[in-house]
Order: C-alpha cells, then structure tokens, then sequence
C-alpha cells in the first residue's frame, strides 16, 4: 500500500466497555460518560459505549442504560451497545444506540464459556438478532471472536474462521469484525485470515480488525491489516482491557499508540494525538494505576509540548 497520505482508517475505540469490562475498579457512570467525551473531543467517531448483557455476569456494564441517558449525541457520532441476546437487543434499542454488535466465538469451548452456547448456536441467535435490529432501524456488525487462536483448543484453523465467516455473512451484517481475542496473532496469520474471510463472504461487507496486545504483537497486526485494506481497527484508549472469560487475557493495542503508528504511516485517522494522550493520563488517575499504553509517557514525535504538563 502508499504510505503517502492517500488511505484513512476508522478508529472504533472501545475502551468504555471492552476495556472497562474486567477492570478491577469499578467506574462510575459519570466517569464512563466523561471517557466517552473526551474521546469525542479527540476525534474519535465510532464507540463501543456498554454491553447490555446480565450485570451479574459483567458487574461493570450493570449501568448500560443510565450511561446511554447521560451521553450527549454530537452529529457524526456512532454509540455501540454489544449485545448478546434477544433481551439485550431490546434494551439497547430501547436506550437509543446507533449500532448493535454481536458476538460469535469461532471454537466451541470458548463460546460456551463466553456465552453459554456453542459457535453454531451463536450464529443463529446472531442471525435473529440482525434481522430484529433491521426491523429496529439499527445497524448490525458481528465479531469473530477467538478468530486466530482459541484458550482452550489452541490453532483455531482458518478454515473454520472461513465458514464461521461464511455463515454470519448470511445474515447481512453492515460489518465484520475479526478478534484475535487472547493476541496469539502474527502479521502473516493477519494476511492470510483476512483474504480467507473476504474469499469466504464477498467483497460487499466491510471488514474490521480487533487485537490485542498480549503478546506484543497487536501493533504489528495492526499494520498488516492496513496493508491488506482494512478500514477500521478497534483499539483502547491506554491499552486497557480484556475478556473476563478468557484465562489472562490483557489489554486491547492502544487508541494513542496506534494513532501515532498509523499518522507516521501517511494513515489518516482524524483523531488529536495530544488530546488522547491527555485522557490517557486522565484514565490513570481514574483507574489508580498506569495504563500500558506507551505514547502518554513518551508523547508524540516530533514533540510538541509535555502531555504531562497538558494534564487536565
């Protein structure tokens, strides 16, 4: 690809719910509401704000709906809900979001641990769960999830990423996204997935990339995805996150790192680096420990001024 400022990535930022999720602090809604802002502030344009699932399996996302009543709705602005059910559906177009998500787990033993069901019970309640947020007027994404390796079953093989792939485009999801939810991934799987999911659903259907950095790898993952031409990539402000059903899972790649990768890159994202890295040490006050994110410590290049001493 150029790397002359002739290709833009969309950010999803996901740090409200998938990054908040298994945190240990416990955050409150106003404080959800000023992450989500401050990440609006920056540029950002498309969020994953809460998970309308049961608040006694996900404690944090316990207020999904007071937190959709506090937000503000700037034009050109996308709130995700994740949903998982029927009932979760319901509750989040009731509380008004933009888009709904869906999850299915590409092995069986993670879905079931995750979910409760197998993959291929997964895709038919994604399946019903598209069609009702058509009917709804809501846009519907669906997430691969375990797409490059899996806790419990090791190698997920890319043929079953390809028919798992091939039967959630059935249902005519505005995107797909694939997760490398526990960071196994390397650039080359990143390729290799990727063409074999667009081989499996067309090249009509938008594709996104979800990484996490477990192993160090997810940035690289990231840029390999650019290359193969993938709009839009999912990441957290700080690097915070993690699936509280997946055994020592870690945090999602950075929303400032990656910004600061992919302007170096001639990517346009349209999103302020300062003004992120100034929330990222706004979010280590919140939380009460360091973020792993890199680019608040070291801020960008060339430099402009502190971010440290731009702390608001």
């Amino acid at each position: 690809m150029s790397r002359q400022g002739t290709r833009a990535v969309e950010i999803v930022d996901v740090s409200p719910r998938d990054g908040l999720q298994s945190d240990a602090a416990m955050v409150s809604t106003e404080a959800k509401a000023e992450l989500i802002g401050r990440l609006v502030e920056a540029g950002i344009r498309r969020l994953e704000a809460t998970s309308f699932v049961h608040p006694g399996r996900v404690p944090q996302m316990a207020d999904a709906e007071a937190l959709m009543e506090a937000l503000p709705r700037p034009d050109g602005v996308t709130y995700i809900g994740l949903v998982m059910n029927r009932r979760g559906l319901d509750r989040a177009l009731a509380a008004g979001v933009d888009e709904v998500n869906a999850v299915v787990v590409c092995s069986d033993t993670f879905c079931e641990a995750n979910q409760g069901t197998t993959t291929a019970e997964a895709l038919a309640v994604w399946a019903e769960l598209a069609a009702a947020a058509r009917v709804g007027g809501v846009a519907a994404s669906v997430t691969l999830s375990a797409a490059f390796g899996c806790p419990y079953e090791g190698e997920v093989p890319v043929e079953r990423l390809a028919a798992v792939a091939a039967e959630a485009a059935c249902s005519n999801p505005a995107e797909i996204a694939i997760a490398d939810t526990i960071g196994v991934a390397v650039p080359p799987e990143v390729t290799e997935r990727l063409g074999a999911v667009r081989e499996a659903v067309g090249g009509d259907i938008r594709l996104r990339a979800h990484f996490h950095n477990t192993r160090n790898t997810g940035f690289a993952n990231a840029v390999a995805a650019v290359d193969a031409d993938v709009d839009v990539l999912d990441a957290s402000l700080g690097g915070i996150g993690g699936c509280p059903f997946a055994p020592a899972a870690t945090g999602n790649i950075a929303t400032e790192d990656l910004v600061y990768l992919l302007d170096r890159m001639g990517v346009a994202t349209g999103v302020s680096l300062e003004s992120l890295c100034r929330s990222a040490l706004w979010l280590e006050e919140l939380l009460g420990r360091p973020v792993p994110g890199y680019l608040s410590k070291a801020g960008g290049f060339p430099p402009a001024h502190s971010a440290r001493q731009g702390r608001s």
